[in-house]
């Protein structure tokens, strides 16, 4: 583990964080994405990230959402909708619902994906990696009684 990513996981598991970040992290994101036409993702200095393109599923626009990510071998990635711990489900987890084709940003290349909710086994395998991948996970769940959505995406 990098040094500091120990104390990193244990802030961003914190309620203080899950009220501020949802706040502050997309904003600098997507303003440093633009700034860097799309080669660098602020957050993803600690975790991977994509900008997610999705259709909105009320106003039918196209939603640009910075996301953590964690990609899998054979260029598929995993979205957690944790939405931070926080109780509703995260606004984009109702539009790749409605509207599973989408697009994402990854290292500066747009690339077609279609989304998919991942239940039952396929659900609990993703999660225990999720959850290796970055514990702060669990505690977002301890502290919601949704289940948090789970997403694969894959190329189209």
């Amino acid at each position: 583990m990098p040094p500091g990513e120990r104390l990193v996981q244990k802030i961003s598991s914190t309620r203080a964080f899950a009220r501020c970040a949802p706040h502050v992290i997309p904003a600098l994101d997507r303003a440093v994405h633009r700034l860097t036409r799309g080669k660098v993702l602020l957050s993803a200095q600690l975790l991977p990230g994509v900008i997610l393109s999705a259709t909105g599923a009320r106003s039918g626009l196209v939603r640009r959402t910075p996301l953590a990510c964690m990609p899998e071998e054979g260029g598929t990635w995993v979205l957690v909708g944790s939405n931070f711990g926080r109780p509703g489900h995260p606004a984009w987890t109702g539009n790749l619902l409605k509207y599973p084709d989408a697009e994402v940003s990854w290292h500066g290349r747009d690339i077609p994906v279609r989304a998919r909710l991942l239940t039952g086994a396929e659900r609990e395998r993703a999660w225990r990696a999720v959850l290796a991948f970055w514990p702060p996970y669990a505690a977002y769940q301890a502290r919601v009684e949704r289940e948090i959505r789970l997403f694969r995406l894959e190329r189209r």
